[in-house]
């Protein structure tokens, strides 16, 4: 049972009246000697706001906003990400003063972009939802893009909204701006489920079946409204009010049939080729991914929805994966986002064309649990993969089945087969690591700082710490994946999802707040366009002790619209001068640094001489080591 403040009611209802008594007292002294005409003197004028008839009546007993955090506890929910707001007053005050703001603990943030941001990145280390309040239509408004990137990216957030439901209850002004009829109606295409109950027992079983449908693969956002008269309205004390058990639902593995087919495609195959993307939700399915791979001694594409596979194994293959897939006789894909786009390319001209990547004769072989949920008007769910084999579950659970169907079918002659082939592709991956070492060092000593060397020196300042990178690779021009050795589930936690701008800084500190815990040092490679949308976590971060080394990437301009506008100009045969129009961030420059240090966080730069970039990183990454965040503003190159 959560904690329950200790007041004596009479007393403090006595106590409350005889200082609204004072103050009314004092007010008359005050104001008393001028007489009104049409007044007695005796009967001053009083304020509004001191008539005693307008004092709020004062209470102990229980609210329904109190059993709200007793579900939420019995949810196991450890934080909750808001910016304050008016509708879940009486929640967030339970949170604080009868929840004894513990399991959840509030998390105070500036936006509720960043609110959601949070609690993505932060699923993605934990495994399960993180809450976040948000306020009735403005804050659901201010939440949706973040709330989208993580429907589309497959992560668990659990959401409440406040609301006023009921007409007659609502505050004049404000309030009547701030409610909706349907406010989950924004965003109902992208969530996997939403409920507005009406009583207290009703909103116990939305809430706890909220979370297990959040968890259920695919697991996405959910949205549970929270009325704000059921919030504030008191609580009987022999109200029978129950809180159902939370059962979470195992997770769907392949048919036995389906397996076996699979199985038998890929021991008979001569080039076979694994391709993950969203594979390993956990550190168990990284491991079958190995084992799987290792027995086979197949290829590995990771695309790096998740980590899914070590970055440095001989079968890891990113590096060279269109040559591997126009040479494959079968291609197992899990959970891919995108099969079509793995075995097609694509011309982006005036007129725009693909063709199939693959041989003829492929095999496409496909597990994912996405095909068990599917909406139609966000077009998250790209092209329509033509694959021979498609098993509908959940390839985490179903790799280990997998492999040892595998295994029963592998001959002697296979074997040694099999033994040949891998030798070959860690020939193949000691090379491409050498090649990309090669190549980080052009323009080694360049100023703005390469994109290489900066991700070179930060894995120098790092490797020998339990590290975790927190932020996506992809504007990195995935530098790190190529230099750094990822070898634990939790050195990764992917991108964004719907590549909405303004995920990386939230998220970094989402999956940062999740790390401390373990004891992990946070780092994340941020944009400077993706830190303009919120620039406010800095100060969540600063205010909640968040340990997380934020490098900015200040390339200054949203290079990726930069080089659209110059890919048009080209169409246009108009050259590509002026594509830095819209596109750029200076004149001024922003310096980031300042901007940190304002927040409350420690900060270095701008920094544009690489020789200055590992003493940064260690000063930094000491900061970090006391459990404070920090930031360090490198103006770099585009990519």
């Amino acid at each position: 049972m959560a904690k329950k403040l200790s007041v004596d009611r009479r007393k403090f209802l006595k106590g409350a009246a005889a200082g609204a008594a004072g103050l009314v007292a004092s007010a008359s002294t005050l104001a008393a000697p001028q007489a009104i005409p049409g007044q007695s003197a005796t009967a001053p004028m009083m304020p509004k706001e001191l008539d005693p008839s307008n004092v709020d009546v004062l209470t102990t007993e229980r609210s329904g906003s109190d059993f709200m955090v007793d579900v939420l506890k019995s949810l196991g929910l450890e934080y909750i990400a808001s910016n304050p707001g008016s509708s879940f007053r009486g929640l967030h005050e339970s949170i604080i003063n009868y929840g004894g703001n513990e399991s959840p603990e509030f998390i105070t943030c500036c936006h509720e972009e960043s609110s959601v941001g949070l609690a993505h990145g932060y699923s993605k280390i934990e495994g399960k939802p993180m809450g976040v309040l948000v306020h009735s239509n403005v804050g659901l408004q201010h939440a949706s893009m973040a709330i989208f990137n993580a429907y589309c990216d497959r992560a668990p957030v659990y959401i409440i909204a406040g609301n006023s439901i009921d007409a007659t209850m609502r505050r004049p002004g404000v309030e009547w701006d701030h409610s909706a009829q349907d406010v989950a109606a924004m965003v109902r295409d992208f969530v996997k489920w939403d409920d507005l109950p009406i009583s207290l027992p009703h909103f116990a079983e939305s809430a706890v079946r909220a979370y297990k449908i959040a968890m259920t693969t695919p697991s996405m956002p959910v949205l549970v409204v929270a009325d704000s008269d059921l919030q504030e309205s008191p609580l009987a004390k022999d109200a029978a009010i129950h809180i159902p058990k939370l059962t979470l639902d195992s997770l769907p593995m392949g048919d036995s049939g389906s397996v076996a087919e699979a199985a038998r495609l890929l021991v008979a195959a001569e080039n076979p080729v694994i391709v993950a993307d969203r594979a390993a939700r956990t550190p168990a399915g990284m491991a079958r991914l190995i084992e799987l791979a290792e027995t086979l001694q197949a290829s590995v594409i990771d695309q790096g929805g998740r980590m899914n596979f070590p970055s440095r194994h001989p079968l890891n293959q990113s590096d060279r994966g269109r040559a591997l897939i126009g040479d494959a006789d079968v291609i197992l894909g899990l959970e891919l986002t995108d099969f079509w786009g793995i075995t097609h390319s694509f011309r982006d001209q005036l007129h725009r064309t693909s063709k199939s990547a693959t041989k003829d004769g492929a095999k496409l072989i496909s597990i994912t649990a996405g095909d068990l949920y599917t909406k139609g008007n966000y077009q998250d769910l790209q092209r329509y993969p033509e694959v021979d084999l498609a098993i509908a579950a959940d390839a985490e659970t179903t790799l280990p089945s997998l492999t040892e169907a595998v295994k029963r079918l592998i001959t002697d002659d296979r074997k040694r087969a099999y033994q040949d082939r891998g030798s070959k592709l860690a020939v193949a991956r000691q090379r491409a690591l050498e090649r990309a070492r090669t190549e980080a060092t052009y323009g080694w000593d360049s100023s703005p700082i390469t994109i290489a060397r900066l991700s070179a020196e930060l894995w120098a300042a790092i490797k020998n710490e339990d590290w975790s990178l927190v932020s996506d690779v992809g504007f990195a021009s995935r530098w790190p994946m190529r230099l750094w050795s990822f070898d634990k589930h939790s050195q990764f936690i992917g991108g964004a999802g719907g590549a909405g701008e303004g995920y990386c800084a939230p998220a970094s500190a989402g999956a940062a707040l999740a790390n401390k815990k373990h004891g992990r040092l946070s780092v994340s490679i941020n944009g400077d366009g993706d830190m303009m949308y919120a620039p406010g976590v800095l100060w969540t971060m600063a205010h909640h002790h968040i340990p997380l080394l934020k490098v900015m990437q200040n390339n200054r301009a949203y290079h990726q619209e930069y080089m659209h506008v110059q890919r048009m100009a080209n169409r246009h045969e108009r050259g590509i001068t002026r594509a830095d129009i819209g596109t750029t961030l200076k004149d001024p420059n922003i310096d980031f640094a300042k901007v940190a240090q304002g927040m409350g966080v420690y900060a270095e730069g701008p920094i544009s001489d690489p020789k200055d970039l590992g003493p940064a990183l260690k000063r930094a990454i000491e900061v970090v080591k006391r459990g404070e965040p920090a930031l360090l503003d490198t103006v770099t190159e585009p990519r």
